[in-house]
């Protein structure tokens, strides 16, 4: 077993991982975004789930709102931007299948470890 206590403070961070999934806690500031027209994950599914706030999701060019509960899967391949439009934290827990990024952040070039 595994386990690490989550902050969910500003920023990215990796969390536990396995050979066929990450995870990461996501926490953006009021405005922030993270991604863009070009970020995608060509070998990995990401799951975002909104823990906390508001914001937009961008997969593809469509706009899906994201409020507290939200789930969304933006699959291997698809471009995305995450958006924080509201007055607090967007806080979010995403996985990936498979892991998405090495430990230290830096992205796997097809999702694979």
């Amino acid at each position: 077993m595994r386990s690490k206590q989550l902050t969910f403070t500003p920023g990215f961070r990796l969390g536990p991982a396995t050979a066929r999934a990450q995870v990461a806690e996501m926490v953006l500031e009021r405005g922030g975004a993270e991604g863009g027209p070009d970020n995608a994950h060509r070998g990995a599914a990401q799951w975002l789930y909104v823990l906390a706030g508001s914001g937009v999701a961008v997969v593809e060019g469509r706009r899906r709102p994201l409020r507290r509960g939200s789930l969304v899967l933006i699959e291997a391949g698809e471009r995305h931007e995450i958006r924080n439009t509201g007055r607090a934290l967007l806080k979010t827990l995403v996985f990936y299948a498979p892991p998405a990024y090495r430990s230290n952040d830096a992205r796997l070039p097809r999702g694979r470890p």
